[in-house]
């Protein structure tokens, strides 16, 4: 059942583990389309060069957020960089690639903030230097990015909260665990599912809200503490990538497959392949490759002088068993 449209075209299914398998960690990615050195593709005449800086890399989303960037750049005639930290958890490593994006004195940045605070003072030095800033999957506090292209976290929680009401028959206990407390995305995919929670269904309990960093071995040890604190929870909804694999491992190890109801976000093997034998009720699938896309197009957008809309969304499905095959939905799922 689709619940949000997405912006946008997607050329087919996704084939990442042939495309962005060599992905490195926090390494800087080859420039795309253009020669010459980033700094130099940023002058009168060159392909406009844009470093992007993500949250992380460990996670495929990561890595197909890179695809949808770098294919667009290409057809586009942009010259890019794309890096992240290794782990979503290192704050002060983003910013040390966000400052050096800004030495390399780019014509547009492309930023996903760790911390929606922390990282104001350096896109003030982009303002300061003329250089446009596109937020992309977690915005910052702030009025200086152009505009911000993401999934509306908001409703996508509020769906997950609904699927998961239905499924335990709207009373018991449920518990969440969730990436980060300071990124837009950890709050928003949070409070999605807890307000409408509160909002329609008063005879649910959320008996445990943790923080596993995206983490899938802290998320598993955070999960085994809650069902062993709440022997009669009824379900667990993990907030991104990492924390549902947690979850799902947590399960495993507990012979709990099956016996509590687990709700995800995003994509991956783990995630397929426990939706389709039934361990996991569903997730929300985000378009992670018209993210980088759209990112991309925002920059050239906004070195254009174009005026932009503050916030770009990129749509999202609900899928689960019964429609996970749906054309429209596996093109946006990653492996």
């Amino acid at each position: 059942m689709k619940y949000s449209r997405f912006y946008g075209r997607l050329a087919g299914p996704m084939a990442l583990a042939l495309v962005v398998g060599a992905c490195s960690g926090s390494a800087t990615a080859a420039p795309s389309g253009g020669a010459g050195s980033p700094a130099a593709s940023s002058g009168s005449g060159a392909a406009p060069y844009i470093a992007i800086v993500s949250k992380g890399s460990q996670h495929q989303f990561w890595q197909a957020v890179q695809k949808g960037a770098t294919d667009e750049a290409k057809a586009k005639g942009a010259t890019i960089t794309y890096e992240g930290p290794a782990s979503e958890s290192e704050v002060d490593k983003q910013l040390t690639m966000l400052q050096t994006a800004l030495d390399k004195k780019p014509a547009a940045i492309c930023f996903a903030a760790l911390d929606s605070k922390a990282a104001i003072p350096y896109l003030q030095k982009a303002k300061d230097a003329g250089i446009p800033v596109v937020g992309f999957d977690s915005g910052v506090d702030s009025p200086i990015p152009v505009t911000t292209v993401a999934t509306d976290n908001i409703a996508a929680a509020a769906v997950i909260a609904d699927k998961m009401a239905a499924l335990i028959g709207s009373s018991g206990k449920v518990a969440v665990i969730v990436h980060d407390q300071t990124s837009q995305t950890g709050v928003t995919r949070r409070d999605g599912f807890v307000n409408q929670m509160k909002a329609k269904y008063p005879n649910i309990q959320i008996v445990s809200i943790q923080y596993g960093a995206g983490d899938p071995v802290k998320s598993a040890d955070l999960a085994k503490t809650i069902m062993t604190a709440n022997p009669d929870l009824k379900g667990f909804f993990g907030a991104n990538e990492g924390s549902i694999k947690g979850v799902l491992n947590a399960l495993k190890e507990t012979s709990n497959e099956g016996k509590i109801v687990a709700i995800g976000y995003d994509s991956g093997q783990q995630q397929i392949d426990a939706i389709t034998s039934g361990v996991e009720a569903g997730a929300i699938t985000q378009n992670p490759v018209g993210i980088g896309a759209k990112c991309v197009d925002a920059a050239l957008d906004a070195i254009a002088g174009k005026t932009l809309p503050k916030v770009i969304d990129t749509g999202f499905y609900w899928y689960d068993k019964t429609n996970i095959t749906d054309p429209k939905i596996a093109a946006v799922l990653y492996k």
